[in-house]
């Protein structure tokens, strides 16, 4: 089974962290103690599969989550390891009614956050009593977005858990009683440089007092490779967005103050290539997982908590990255020993060629039972497209989304525009 997952999720081997979480879990309930970026996703999932049962009906398996985005990513990342047992994804801002129905026929394994999982509760929606495995995933991050008080009303109405897990990236003092955790092993490579990403930090230093053009020179330099700008602030993003947008340099935005849909979209055509390049406050700083992305740039300085969190988006699961500080002269982080080596900028920045992919939307998914191999044949037997122009596929509840060749999504729209798909006619155009 774990070698077929491995093979599902394109991972050669465990890391060591991952290989300790799953012996730990194996025995006793389980804190993982271990740094963003690391693969503690697989570090619970693994020994929770190990322990769900195919035969069970009803909700098995608990995940509690601090935002929409990583239950999001939990839910996908458990779709592809291709186990065969049912999830459903449950958070604020989604039709509560859709979910509704989705629970009606009970998952196996459930991710939500804590408002939207006791909604369900409260509702009785679920039955918490068939409920033997709780995870507490990014735990510290549940306690500072001040999910406590939800949290412990959760956890008192699951009067069966026989298998407690909880993940956080930070040491925590300690842990509330209300968790229920007894005995725990802990699993710690917070400070275990086997653990740790592999990052190379760079500094740069901005050219005559203009961020902006640093931050444009750079990003040329770079090309398309994945990356990802932090700022401090939303208006922050939105004035690096509006100076990139007259540069002519394609991305997305990803703050706070995005209605839901805005932000499940933009993530979604930053895995799949349309966008090279995500500018974002630190709502991506954990809880993104897109083990893709090559590189992590600070247009604004955070505190040595926040930067250490938000270089972990780079470097993942074994990966290499590199994180740049955009620097004015004379100017040193405190939370550095040293300044890192300088990253020399062009003198002349070529703007970086558009993206190989674009994204072209159908108006089908879950609900229509629409699957990958339906949205593969489609597009390659009657809209022309080779294998090597359709990339990154997304099934949604009420959607499907695909990266295709950029230079073909017209024609392909065309093509398409009167086919059916499941026998259903659906509207199929470039996503917005």
């Amino acid at each position: 089974m774990l070698a077929k997952i491995l093979n599902s999720l394109k991972i050669t081997a465990l890391n060591e962290m991952q290989e300790a979480a799953l012996a730990a879990a194996r025995e006793n309930d389980m804190v993982l103690l271990s740094p963003t970026g690391s693969g503690k996703t697989l570090g619970f999932l693994l020994p929770l599969l190990e322990q769900i049962k195919p035969d069970v009906n009803g909700v098995q398996a608990l995940i509690l989550v601090p935002t929409r985005e990583l239950a999001l990513q939990i839910e996908q990342v458990f779709r592809q390891m291709g186990a065969g047992f049912k999830i459903v994804c449950s958070y604020g801002g989604n039709s509560t009614n859709t979910e509704k129905r989705n629970l009606a026929n009970p998952p196996a394994v459930w991710v939500g956050t804590p408002g939207r999982v006791g909604h369900h509760l409260r509702s009785q929606n679920v039955d918490g009593s068939t409920i033997t495995i709780l995870v507490l995933d990014e735990f510290d991050k549940s306690l500072e977005m001040g999910f406590q008080e939800e949290m412990k009303f959760i956890i008192d109405l699951l009067p069966n858990i026989q298998k407690r897990l909880l993940t956080s990236a930070t040491n925590m003092a300690e842990i509330p009683a209300f968790t229920g955790l007894k005995k725990p092993t802990t699993v710690n490579f917070l400070k275990d440089s086997a653990s740790a990403p592999d990052i190379d930090v760079r500094a740069v230093e901005v050219i005559k007092e203009d961020k902006l053009l640093t931050l444009y020179s750079l990003l040329c330099k770079l090309g398309n490779r994945l990356a990802l700008v932090f700022c401090n602030q939303r208006d922050a993003v939105e004035n690096v967005s509006a100076y990139l947008y007259k540069k002519g340099i394609a991305h997305g935005i990803f703050h706070g103050g995005l209605e839901q849909p805005d932000r499940e979209r933009v993530l979604l055509k930053f895995r799949n290539g349309t966008y090279p390049l995500l500018i974002s406050t630190d709502l991506a700083a954990r809880g993104l997982d897109i083990p893709e992305i090559e590189s992590v740039i600070h247009f604004q300085l955070s505190d040595a908590e926040t930067f250490l969190h938000r270089n972990g988006r780079t470097a993942r699961m074994q990966a290499k990255g590199t994180a740049y500080l955009l620097l004015h002269p004379g100017e040193k982080p405190g939370f550095l020993p040293k300044l890192p080596p300088f990253e020399s900028l062009p003198s002349k920045p070529t703007l970086p060629a558009p993206s190989f992919w674009d994204t072209v939307y159908i108006s089908a998914g879950k609900k229509d039972k629409v699957s990958k191999g339906d949205v593969v044949g489609l597009l390659l037997q009657k809209g022309g497209l080779e294998k090597s122009d359709l990339g990154f596929i997304e099934i949604q509840e009420s959607a499907a989304f695909a990266a295709v060749n950029r230079n073909k999504l017209d024609k392909l729209v065309l093509l398409l525009k009167a086919e059916k798909l499941k026998g259903k006619k659906v509207k199929i155009e470039r996503a917005s």
